[in-house]
């Protein structure tokens, strides 16, 4: 049943984005190569939480992960545990608007200005859910409110995925960022549209597309190396501080004065956090953790990345 819904995701996603696609042009997806060494990084990782939290019933369906090495920027490579599984991203989807929003301003789609990027920050570094939804309707022309009718629907719809038109004219397959990200539930037009518009009725993410945009932010090639740079300011976490997107997530897991961006998400069904490191030893890599019906588990992720932070150093 999983299967099917994942190939009628793709035949929507489709439809959803070849109309009116976006003026910029389609890119061959950025792949990195895939290594055998870091493939044995990554699976020593994984066995390693699984046999830990045994007794927690943590099993390998239940976890994704994906590491990129970017150790050497020009030849960056990768590895993955379930990478291209499409799966819930709760609040790590915020980092997609923010590329998107970026690209909105680039190309003057968007005003920049004091209240948008009041919005920007508090999505990122607080990942609040209000000013997402100011950020959603900004990038689609589009607000929540009451039902609509069937003819409205179908062009609220068409505006509403907008986002995915961009990411699928940049090479991505399976994102599904067209919903805004609720804490009691969605009402009115955003509840019929849930009802009407299944599989694509949920934000969907997978940990390999999620590593390849938080790549190309570190690396300055997302948008351009200046707005990169002010993605990564937002991202920007103090391992020490209070935040919890900052302490509770992938932190935990990396030596002293390790250097830290994330966007973390987390729901009652799931705990997830997407990194980009640099250790005090040289490395950096890209470590995209995201975990499903363990959500109170807080120490999977901080697992996985030691285990992740001691095979990149042996390697």
């Amino acid at each position: 049943m999983k299967i099917c819904s994942h190939i009628l995701f793709g035949l929507l996603l489709t439809i959803i984005t070849v109309v009116n696609a976006p003026a910029q042009s389609t890119k061959t997806p950025w792949q990195p190569a895939r290594s055998e060494k870091l493939q044995a990084v990554v699976d020593s990782a994984v066995e390693g939480a699984i046999e830990k939290f045994a007794d927690k019933k943590l099993q390998a369906d239940q976890i994704a992960v994906t590491l990129i090495d970017l150790g050497n920027p020009r030849k960056p490579v990768q590895a993955s545990h379930r990478g291209d599984e499409q799966i819930y991203p709760a609040s790590v989807v915020k980092m997609f608007y923010l590329a998107a929003i970026h690209q909105w301003m680039e190309d003057g789609k968007a005003k920049d200005g004091e209240e948008l990027r009041r919005g920007m920050r508090d999505m990122i570094v607080v990942s609040g859910n209000e000013p997402t939804h100011y950020i959603v309707d900004v990038l689609t022309d589009t607000t929540s409110g009451p039902e609509l009718s069937e003819k409205e629907m179908k062009k609220w719809f068409h505006k509403r995925n907008a986002v995915n038109r961009y990411f699928v004219s940049l090479g991505y397959k399976k994102v599904n960022a067209n919903r805004k990200p609720w804490g009691e539930g969605p009402y009115g037009r955003e509840m019929q549209s849930t009802k009407m518009h299944q599989p694509i009725h949920r934000n969907w993410l997978t940990t390999d597309e999620t590593a390849r945009l938080l790549s190309e932010i570190a690396l300055g090639k997302a948008v351009s190396k200046k707005r990169s740079d002010e993605m990564m300011e937002l991202l920007k976490r103090d391992p020490k501080s209070k935040n919890s997107q900052a302490s509770e997530f992938t932190a935990p897991g990396l030596p002293e004065d390790a250097r830290l961006w994330s966007k973390a998400g987390w729901t009652s069904q799931t705990r997830h956090d997407a990194a980009y490191v640099e250790l005090p030893t040289g490395e950096k890599f890209v470590l995209v953790v995201y975990t499903e019906k363990q959500a109170n588990n807080k120490e999977i992720i901080p697992t996985v990345v030691r285990s992740v932070v001691t095979g990149l150093q042996k390697k």
